[in-house]
């Protein structure tokens, strides 16, 4: 896990991985203390018990537990008041044994390069079991955008950019938004790309405007994504629309389009959240007024001061162990835990939100009999339309939203079809199903490929 940066001649200030220590320990990246288990570790557990599940030799599991390419890089910043700040940046690269890498950039005051390599990992998973051709990576900053201008924001990610070129480009290494980034982000990064290389390239990004070449559906993507799962989750286990009752954590741009799209579809959701805490109504939520409460025209507003007809305000821990056929946490990771999961009351758990289960609390889900749909499958609508985003680049030719929408369907149902499918056959949790169908398309990508030069 330990190694230099391979990246050839670059500007960028390559870092032996031994020597960053992470300044934050033991806490989430909206700054909660979690259970001390970080996200990496749980990342390691779950590889080390796929890789066991389905076979994998040693040799194998040496290569998946370790990232290809780490690339740390100091960003120096003009600040509107003159002088330079220096923020530090990641890049990891998991594995391209199966095709470009691929995964977001966030910028957060807790970005630590242990996280951005966990995050990494996830996303080769994630690709590989929804079987699209990616591998994973991740970036990161360290910085709190809440603090800084909109000028800064763009001198920050145009400096990123430049400085993590040597290992980017639209068949290598492909981001895209993920917390407190956007499709304007993306805007920047895909012109700064497009400078160095003398001519416009549109596919080095996904998720950035439609008018500069992104994809109808890419905002609301993984939430939608999460949407279908629940729907064959419950199809399964023969639950009716009318019969659920629903509670989602987050009501950002994922926990917001999973719950508009379910109540759209009948179901009740009956508890939100977000930052400030969350609201509950056990006749169900109007969403509709939720969300245009939330998101207004003068800007997004906190739930903690929503009025609505029967609503109560509740925690965020009380959303956690509310009394609901799902739960669905769509915030951020490490937010069920050893300390918390024996009061989880959910009969079901999909996972909107990466890594929001460590292995510790996901044992005691386990035992409890609770269902949890893991988020390598859950949440994969993003990166899978982010996929049809860069194919729709690559051959110029854009497809509507129906399209878009009607080929995301077929591939989450199809991946959920084969989860299920092998949690069925090796009679082992939904989990352990996806990390193993994961995990054996990678091995057998790497085994076929063979070990260059060997």
């Amino acid at each position: 896990m330990h190694r230099t940066v391979a990246t050839g001649d670059s500007a960028a200030e390559v870092a032996m991985v031994d020597d960053i220590k992470p300044s934050i320990e033991g806490r989430a990246p909206g700054g909660r203390e979690t259970s001390g288990e970080s996200l990496h570790s749980s990342a390691s557990v779950q590889l080390a018990r796929a890789v066991e599940a389905a076979g994998i030799s040693n040799d194998i599991y040496e290569i998946l537990a370790r990232p290809e390419r780490e690339l740390v890089v100091s960003i120096p910043v003009v600040m509107e008041d003159g002088h330079v700040k220096v923020f530090t940046g990641y890049r990891v690269q998991h594995c391209s044994a199966r095709g470009p890498c691929k995964g977001g950039i966030r910028y957060h005051p807790d970005a630590t390069l242990e996280e951005t390599r966990a995050l990494a990992a996830l996303m080769t998973w994630k690709c590989a079991v929804v079987n699209i051709p990616y591998g994973g990576a991740k970036g990161a900053v360290r910085c709190d955008p809440g603090t800084l201008s909109q000028e800064e924001i763009k001198r920050l990610t145009r400096r990123y950019t430049a400085m993590i070129i040597p290992i980017l480009g639209p068949k290598t290494d492909i981001p895209a938004p993920d917390i407190n980034t956007n499709g304007q982000t993306m805007a920047w990064i895909m012109d700064t790309y497009s400078m160095f290389m003398g001519y416009t390239v549109p596919d080095v990004v996904t998720g950035k405007p439609v008018d500069l070449g992104g994809s109808l559906g890419r905002r609301e993507a993984t939430g939608r994504g999460v949407a279908i799962i629940v729907m064959q989750l419950l199809s399964r286990l023969g639950y009716l629309a009318s019969e659920v009752t629903i509670a989602v954590q987050g009501f950002g741009k994922v926990g917001g389009a999973v719950a508009s799209i379910l109540d759209n579809e009948g179901y009740k959701v009956v508890a939100v959240s977000d930052v400030s805490g969350g609201i509950y109504n056990p006749q169900g939520l109007d969403i509709k007024d939720v969300s245009r409460y939330v998101y207004s025209p003068e800007g997004i507003r906190l739930l903690k001061d929503y009025e609505g007809k029967g609503v109560e305000h509740i925690t965020n821990e009380e959303l956690l162990t509310m009394d609901v056929d799902v739960l669905i946490p769509a915030a951020i990771e490490g937010q069920i835990t050893s300390k918390n999961a024996d009061s989880v009351k959910a009969r079901m758990i999909v996972e909107g939100a990466n890594g929001p289960t460590t292995s510790e609390a996901d044992s005691i889900l386990r035992d409890k009999g609770i269902v949890v749909v893991p988020d390598i499958l859950a949440n994969a609508g993003g990166v899978v339309v982010s996929y049809f985003e860069w194919v729709q680049n690559l051959q110029s030719y854009f497809w509507d939203l129906g399209e878009v929408n009607q080929n995301l369907a077929r591939i989450m149902t199809k991946a959920f079809d084969e989860v299920w499918h092998m949690s069925q056959e090796r009679n082992v949790d939904l989990r352990t199903a996806a990390y193993i169908l994961a995990v054996k398309r990678v091995a057998s990508a790497i085994e076929q490929r063979g070990i260059f030069p060997y």
